[in-house]
């Protein structure tokens, strides 16, 4: 039996130590390419700065703070001073100057602010994986079906190849906390805190708000179901009445649905365009330049799409040149797994709808109820409770329309919340799809499609860290006993082994990783 939760939040607990301690010995024993991350310049609105007691130390922890580190901590400590800083959404900053003026408060003294800025980070990143890694287990029970297949990728999860930015001062950790925890809340019917851990996930990476997309599935799944079940055929005249009523019930489920996830969906952007439109009173209505920015200019003045493409050259096949060779191939095992992936799961499907209808695929995630409760056609699915064989027990019948409403109501107040519980006492080793599975192919094909031909694609190993689908798949390799599984099994665990030890070496000296 595969060992329980708690087995898989001590692994991701030992391999932060693990990962820390590497990053650590690697930087005693190397010298860091870029040394002036220890320089800690005055804030421009404080430019009098007096000195920390311990000024070796500070400087020390201070030196922690490598590459993108460096400008998640400078608005923590002095606000967001420059145009390119709003490219570093505020969820890490604020949370580290919390966490600075709280918990750690008594460290400021001792080694000075900015240190424990640093610091800050570094326990609430590590933190916030154990926890991000504990709900990656429970939501790939949820939707594998498969507590082996979910250990096996949570331990590829413990071990990512990104794992040098989940125990830094990035924001990898808190988005991946933030989403894979809404996603399991999603999925278990949880909407409310769904929707706000979602929404945080997009205050801590712009992706983040790509994950309105599931509500939008969730709400089709329901829109869908409640369509097909309108157009069932009326065997009697007696039950026109009956079935006219639930028709309109169906009807007001779909608009009640559609409105929902439309709701929830401007919730979870609503961090991203509020800080964009920060950005805009900040620089273009109260800045102190004397000319207005080329985007403050723009009639969808978009902060963040600017600083991407004017800072950093980002944009579609701008990153296509023949010096970007060796950052082709530094990305090329995460995107070959990810459009394994994608193309792994696609099969599924399709297997999967070439032998059940959708309807019934649908009614299996939305009710979690047995399929043998329903008797269907390829053309029309009908529920067997709804209907009586006949009419003449009338108070018969009028108990099947109390049930067909109840399953209703229940399907449009909790959709997939009786899916936790059926997923309870799922057999082991279950090797089988579900529609559940759309949602997160779609997003992976988005962002690999995004990370290949519009960003730097070097950073595709981290962008793509916290796809689950390519745990997945990569768990499903390495349980394989063909022997050519087995072999490509062997090399993505010399890819993940691989990078992280050259995370750890070349990431925490200040040398180009990823």
């Amino acid at each position: 039996m595969a060992p329980p939760l708690a087995g898989v939040v001590r692994l991701a607990a030992a391999s932060r130590v693990l990962v820390l301690a590497l990053s650590i010995l690697a930087r005693l024993l190397f010298r860091p390419y870029d040394t002036s991350a220890s320089l800690s310049p005055p804030c421009l609105s404080s430019p009098a700065s007096s000195s920390d007691p311990n000024a070796s130390v500070s400087a020390a922890v201070s030196s922690l703070a490598v590459w993108d580190g460096v400008h998640f901590a400078r608005p923590a400590e002095c606000g967001y001073e420059y145009e390119q800083s709003f490219a570093f959404l505020p969820l890490l900053p604020a949370s580290l100057a919390l966490l600075a003026r709280s918990l750690f408060a008594p460290l400021v003294p001792v080694l000075g602010y900015r240190a424990v800025l640093v610091l800050s980070g570094y326990v609430l990143n590590n933190v916030a994986f154990v926890a991000a890694a504990a709900y990656f287990y429970r939501l790939s029970v949820l939707i594998l079906k498969d507590r082996r297949a979910a250990y096996r990728a949570s331990v590829l999860f413990c071990f990512n190849p990104a794992s040098v930015f989940y125990s830094s001062l990035y924001s990898e950790s808190l988005y991946a906390l933030f989403s894979l925890g809404g996603l399991f809340y999603l999925f278990s019917g949880a909407n409310t805190v769904a929707v706000i851990m979602l929404a945080l996930s997009g205050s801590a990476r712009s992706n983040g708000a790509l994950n309105a997309g599931y509500f939008c599935f969730q709400a089709l799944l329901q829109a869908y179901d409640a369509a097909v079940r309108k157009k069932r055929p009326l065997v009697r005249s007696a039950s026109v009445v009956i079935v006219n009523r639930n028709t309109w019930h169906e009807k007001n489920l779909v608009v009640l649905a559609l409105v929902a996830a439309a709701l929830r969906s401007i919730f979870i952007f609503l961090p991203f365009f509020a800080f964009q439109a920060y950005g805009y009173l900040s620089i273009c209505v109260h800045g102190s330049s004397e000319e207005l920015r080329p985007w403050c200019k723009a009639k969808v003045p978009l902060l963040y799409g600017y600083i991407q493409s004017h800072y950093w050259g980002v944009g579609f096949l701008r990153y296509f040149q023949v010096k970007q060779l060796p950052n082709f191939l530094l990305a090329s095992p995460v995107l070959s797994l990810a459009i394994y992936s994608i193309i792994h799961y696609t099969k599924i499907l399709h297997q999967l709808l070439q032998t059940t209808s959708i309807h019934r695929q649908i009614i299996t995630a939305l009710e979690g109820r047995s399929l043998e409760l329903y008797k269907t056609t390829d053309d029309m699915p009908v529920l067997r409770s709804e209907l009586p064989a006949g009419l003449t027990n009338k108070a018969h019948g009028n108990s099947k329309v109390k049930q067909r409403k109840s399953v209703a109501t229940e399907t449009a107040s909790a959709p997939f919340h009786d899916t936790l519980y059926t997923n309870q006492n799922i057999k082991e080793n279950q090797d089988e799809g579900s529609i559940l599975l759309v949602p997160f192919v779609l997003h992976l094909a988005f962002m690999t499609f995004t990370a290949f031909f519009v960003m730097h694609v070097q950073v595709s190993t981290r962008f793509l860290s916290a796809s689950p689908p390519i745990y997945w798949a990569a768990a499903h390799i390495l349980a394989s006993p063909n022997c050519c599984s087995k072999r490509w099994g062997y090399l993505i665990c010399v890819y993940f082994i691989a990078y992280i030890l050259l995370g750890s070496l070349l990431f925490s000296n200040f040398y180009p990783f990823t």
